[in-house]
């Protein structure tokens, strides 16, 4: 399996900034069934906390985000052989 579409990596690209990126991507939307956003995959307290979190919790978070995709990304099975 390839990357997470929202990954640590890819963020540091589109922001350049030092320290740790916000991983939000403008698609603000909540999946209230997963109860995280629909863009970056972070809970509304993840969210809300951001700005004052040091960049240790950060990264924490980026391991969550990262994680919530692998769980939630579909378990393909390799196809049956044809006869």
């Amino acid at each position: 399996m390839g990357e997470p579409a929202v990954n640590l990596r890819a963020a540091r690209v589109r922001h350049g900034a030092l320290g740790v990126p916000s991983p939000c991507l403008s698609v603000c939307r909540m999946d209230r069934a997963r109860a995280v956003c629909e863009g970056c995959c972070r809970s509304i307290e993840e969210i809300a906390a951001w700005s004052r979190m040091a960049d240790a919790d950060k990264l924490v978070v980026w391991e969550r985000i990262e994680a919530r995709q692998r769980e939630a990304a579909p378990v393909s099975t390799p196809p049956e052989p044809l006869a």
